[in-house]
């Protein structure tokens, strides 16, 4: 049964307002959604994503990659400096090379512009659904008034549907343009960083394989992307004539891809132990399903439960920072114990002197212990972890905190401005600001940091 040309109409509209308020999304809306923060992930995304934005021209934008609680497979940019990553992106992924491809062709919308050139689209296309809605408002203003009846009005609503939906198509055949050419700059990228296409390639025969639009009776025209079987014979040609096709990701690389995707599991099944064990039985010995379960443990079983399986970890790797972290976040989040988590979360500092979130979980640690002799070292490793946390608000907060502990009023007044601030709350921020810069002598880096 056909839709009436008014629901129809109604749809076509409807679809292109969900373009434009996708393209037009802020990063912080994405984030409210549900982002995460995590220092082992972020590293290992870091090292897949630098080179590949180094090879792209941006490795001087500062383009930050957000991971969102969402287990689908799923990537996108919002604008020119932010991206988004699905973290069932990561645990979907067998090996690196695939996770790098779907960095690299988000990479290639940024380079593109892609974003700024679609919202232009859009409005072109808004612009031209507008003309022919108002056309066919006018064809069946003259059937109901002019004596024309029902086939004009009806001709006055094909007009509306046909123009709307000839407009729509042109957006969509625009943006599944701009999809081939992210993925043509994929490749390219890859190949300037010597890695293979083959990740790409294996990404969407996963997506063919789940994909419902990949059965028959799918208008091809109808859809945002080039359908995968379509992607895989264009992608196909592009990199069996790479030098280098046949090269793979390496062991250790491949391993500590694997350490994520078992630590994602695991966190994300945290309360439900018996999910983890499936995925990672003990039958497996290997380093990732001990991670896998040593989280679980922890988080069903409590702290001194998971204590030996942790100690076993980090007896297996001394030198891996993570696993000083997770012994330090274990004791803290389900054993209650602050002061027992400080030395492990000490380790895991000197191990990874620039993992700025896992300064902040020290921090956190040394304030809950309620000894006031390790305030100062608390504010050490906030100030330096907000060097690249910057936005921080949970961090300034904190800091905020130490400095009252320590009397430093005005301080503590100014981390407080910056901890409202980077919540939105704009007008608590400026009252507190005010509030520190009396407390600064007028003109110092305080004061100036106050003012502003």
């Amino acid at each position: 049964m056909k839709a009436p040309f008014s629901s129809r109409f109604t749809v076509t509209i409807a679809a292109l307002s969900v373009f434009v308020a996708s393209s037009t999304l802020k990063p912080s809306a994405v984030l409210a959604q549900g982002g995460i923060r995590d220092a082992e992930i972020e590293a290992l995304i870091a090292d897949y994503s630098n080179p590949i934005l180094r090879a792209a021209g941006l490795g001087s934008q500062n383009i930050r990659i957000h991971l969102i609680n969402d287990r689908s497979f799923n990537a996108f940019v919002v604008d020119g400096q932010n991206m988004f990553l699905h973290v069932g992106s990561i645990m979907k992924s067998s090996t690196p090379n695939q996770l790098i491809g779907v960095i690299a062709h988000e990479a290639g919308h940024i380079e593109g512009s892609h974003i700024s050139r679609m919202q232009t689209q859009i409005a072109r296309a808004q612009t031209a659904a507008l003309f022919f809605q108002l056309l066919g408002i006018a064809s069946m203003a003259a059937g109901a008034f002019g004596g024309g009846g029902n086939d004009l009005a009806e001709g006055g609503a094909a007009i509306m549907y046909g123009g709307q939906s000839a407009a729509m198509r042109s957006f969509l055949n625009y943006k599944r343009a701009e999809e081939s050419a992210a993925d043509q700059a994929a490749v390219r990228y890859l190949n300037v960083t010597k890695q293979s296409s083959r990740g790409m390639i294996e990404t969407f025969k996963l997506f063919l394989e789940q994909s419902s639009t990949a059965g028959r009776g799918v208008d091809p025209y109808a859809q945002t992307h080039p359908l995968p079987q379509e992607r895989i014979a264009s992608l196909q040609q592009l990199a069996v004539t790479s030098p280098y096709f046949g090269q793979r990701d390496s062991p250790d690389l491949q391993l500590r891809h694997d350490m994520v995707r078992a630590k994602l599991d695991a966190f994300i099944n945290k309360k439900n132990r018996a999910v983890v064990f499936r995925d990672y039985p003990d039958s497996n010995q290997g380093l990732p399903a001990r991670y896998a379960r040593a989280i679980a443990t922890c988080y069903s079983q409590g702290s001194r439960a998971a204590l030996p399986l942790i100690d076993q970890l980090i007896a297996a790797q001394p030198t891996n920072a993570y696993f000083h972290e997770f012994k330090g976040q274990c004791l803290m989040e389900e054993g209650g114990s602050m002061n027992e988590a400080i030395p492990p979360l000490r380790t895991a500092v000197k191990l990874a002197p620039r993992a700025s979130l896992i300064r902040v979980m020290l921090a956190q640690a040394l304030l809950a212990s309620n000894n006031n002799a390790v305030l100062n070292e608390a504010v050490e490793n906030l100030k330096l972890a907000l060097v690249n946390e910057t936005t921080n608000a949970a961090a300034f907060t904190q800091l905020a905190n130490a400095y009252a502990r320590l009397n430093k009023q005005a301080d503590a007044e100014l981390a407080t401005a910056n901890a409202y601030f980077h919540r939105g709350r704009f007008t608590d921020a400026k009252m507190q600001a005010k509030r520190a810069q009396a407390g600064f002598p007028l003109g110092s880096p305080n004061w100036l940091k106050a003012d502003d």
